[in-house]
């Protein structure tokens, strides 16, 4: 058996595998029946606010979005647009191919110049040449989402003050835009300018929340719709809603906090084999160079690439937790 076989049978082992994990992971009892707990304590309650996030709930399962549409758009192309929006850079289509194509030219020569094996070259260049300009952008996106999220309470109850004190709904638009800094200012300036041009303020909203594609603001646009149709004290409204992404957020940072060391250990773990293989490449390519020669080896080497995915898998899926 040559190494291409046995490539092809690892790469087979290791698909089968994932099916038959795919295939019998259902869902946890344990989530399942506490979401089954909340649901009758939503249906049931007597509380406002727990009938305001019940009905949310409800909103935004029916408003979810198709696998092909989850990023907002009917194309890779359009969706690669909407994710440059969403950084908040002003980078074009054109300047991050250009810019992912340069990344893999580059190391495609500087790692053939320091092997000699030209497929492993290409193979490399392109595989960063495509992954670090897509994680540089995810890196912006989650920044400024943060960012947004951070500050949008208090963007929120600035609105309940000025409905409060008499204002419409569009002047309070108008001084959330003026007065809080950063992301949440932008997209508000953004919103009152459609407003401006002749849109409704259910089509402005709407428009940067499938831009944005972030929870907190189509909780907002939700609630707004929802006051529009029942009625109700809008500012109590808002006010509930303010309260309710703070809780939201502080149970964030406490998971963050109480997951960090987990994910410091899985990403020394896992990125340490790595980074000890890459440094001795580059120091002594001879003592490592069999790697690329020796078949057996070869096919070694990618066994434990593939064993060390799952583990870093397995440990992100341990540390990661739904709100």
């Amino acid at each position: 058996m040559n190494s291409f076989q046995l490539i092809l049978f690892a790469g087979g082992l290791m698909a089968t595998l994932m099916l038959l994990y795919l295939a019998f992971s259902g869902p946890s009892p344990t989530k399942e029946s506490a979401r089954r707990l909340k649901a009758l304590r939503f249906r049931h309650s007597q509380s406002t606010t727990d009938r305001v996030e019940a009905q949310m709930r409800k909103a935004v399962a029916a408003r979810k979005p198709k696998v092909r549409r989850l990023a907002g758009s009917g194309s890779r192309i359009e969706a690669l647009e909407l994710r440059l929006m969403r950084s908040g850079t002003s980078w074009t289509l054109a300047q991050y191919f250009y810019g992912s194509l340069g990344i893999a030219a580059f190391l495609t020569i500087v790692l053939f110049l320091k092997s000699g094996a030209p497929l492993l070259a290409l193979t490399l260049g392109v595989f960063a040449g495509a992954g670090i300009p897509h994680a540089a952008l995810n890196y912006l996106i989650n920044k400024r989402t943060n960012n947004f999220t951070a500050k949008f309470p208090d963007a929120i109850e600035l609105l309940v003050r000025g409905l409060r004190s008499g204002l419409p709904v569009t002047e309070t638009l108008t001084v959330v835009a003026k007065e809080v800094p950063g992301p949440v200012g932008e997209e508000f300036k953004l919103i009152t300018e459609r407003i401006k041009i002749g849109k409704t303020m259910e089509d402005a909203l709407q428009e940067t929340a499938d831009r944005m594609s972030i929870s907190e603001f189509n909780f907002f646009c939700i609630t707004l719709a929802i006051q529009r149709e029942t009625g109700g004290n809008l500012a109590e409204t808002l006010a509930n809603l303010a309260d309710v992404l703070r809780k939201r957020a502080q149970m964030k940072l406490k998971i963050r906090a109480m997951s960090s060391e987990s994910k410091a250990s899985a990403y020394i773990v896992g990125a340490l084999p790595f980074i000890v293989f890459g440094l001795i490449w580059w120091i002594n390519p001879k003592y490592i160079g069999e790697f690329f020669q020796d078949e057996r080896l070869m096919v070694a080497g990618m066994g434990g690439a593939v064993w060390m995915g799952i583990g870093a898998f397995i440990m992100a899926k341990m540390v990661s937790f739904e709100i």
